[in-house]
């Protein structure tokens, strides 16, 4: 009988375990102090999300749009994988867009599991349709009393660019010293968005690296293989630094471990 109800308890344990693991989302909140920020864009906040796939957060996604609203986010960017091509419900996936746009201006770049559908132009279009700014190998420049920072934005590799032809293009006509925000997939580029000089790109793709040891990071990632280097947090390197979402949903490997689902908030301070 103890054999038993020990049997019980540790199956239920391990439910319970699995979805704390996968749908307690936390916010993660981080500052980018530079001075290359521009004074009028002190205090600017930024909230990413990244990596929904097919995750679930309440009704109508109301969990995950309560958090990213208390933030009180004056951007939100999403870097991808908002879909996933394994089971791809443009619908479901919208839910989520649908909240985020009521809270502020919302940019976007797609990932590696939006390209795998070949349905770019229907994910591009209802999107677009929700007032989502897709920055497809783009850039747009805001300006506060005079002074003016750059949004960039490029595809996933697989639409079949490289990432320094795809920044080529989006930074083509920005300034050589105006301050540059990145959404870009793939943190592995690192170095590339590095050469380019980027301020601060936003990135995700890792999920964290779907398992993490605690001491050590993240287990696997896709493009790094297991123990891969760039999985979350922040990453610096020259004038660059990098901010990687764990993301919130999953793919292949249905089960996130000891790798709560994630919300980036990032404050710019004028240093």
């Amino acid at each position: 009988m103890k054999k038993l109800l020990y049997g019980i308890f540790f199956v239920v344990f391990i439910v319970i375990f699995l979805y704390v693991n996968n749908h307690w989302l936390v916010v993660s909140k981080h500052v980018f102090e530079s001075e290359n920020v521009p004074a009028s864009f002190d205090g600017l906040r930024i909230v990413q999300v990244s990596d929904l796939h097919d995750a679930v957060f309440g009704d109508n996604q109301r969990k995950l749009i309560a958090k990213v609203k208390d933030t009180k986010p004056d951007y939100i960017f999403i870097t991808g994988d908002v879909i996933d091509s394994n089971r791809y419900d443009l619908k479901q996936s919208l839910q989520a867009v649908k909240g985020l746009v009521e809270i502020a201006d919302v940019y976007y770049v797609l990932g590696n599991h939006e390209v795998a559908t070949n349905k770019v132009s229907e994910i591009y279009e209802a999107l677009s349709s929700l007032g989502v700014h897709i920055m497809a190998n783009e850039s747009t420049v805001l300006e506060r009393d005079g002074e003016r920072l750059a949004i960039v934005g490029i595809e996933d590799p697989l639409m079949g660019r490289t990432t320094e032809d795809m920044l080529d293009i989006a930074t083509a006509y920005l300034p050589d010293d105006m301050f540059k925000l990145l959404l870009a997939h793939r943190p592995e580029m690192f170095n590339t968005y590095v050469n380019y000089h980027i301020d601060l790109v936003f990135s995700g793709h890792a999920h964290g690296g779907q398992v993490r040891i605690p001491g050590l990071g993240g287990l696997v990632a896709p493009g790094q293989g297991l123990f891969p280097k760039y999985t979350a947090g922040i990453y610096e390197a020259g004038a660059t630094k990098m901010v990687v979402s764990r993301g919130l949903g999953n793919s292949s490997v249905p089960y996130r471990i000891f790798n709560l689902p994630e919300i980036i908030v990032m404050d710019l301070k004028k240093k």
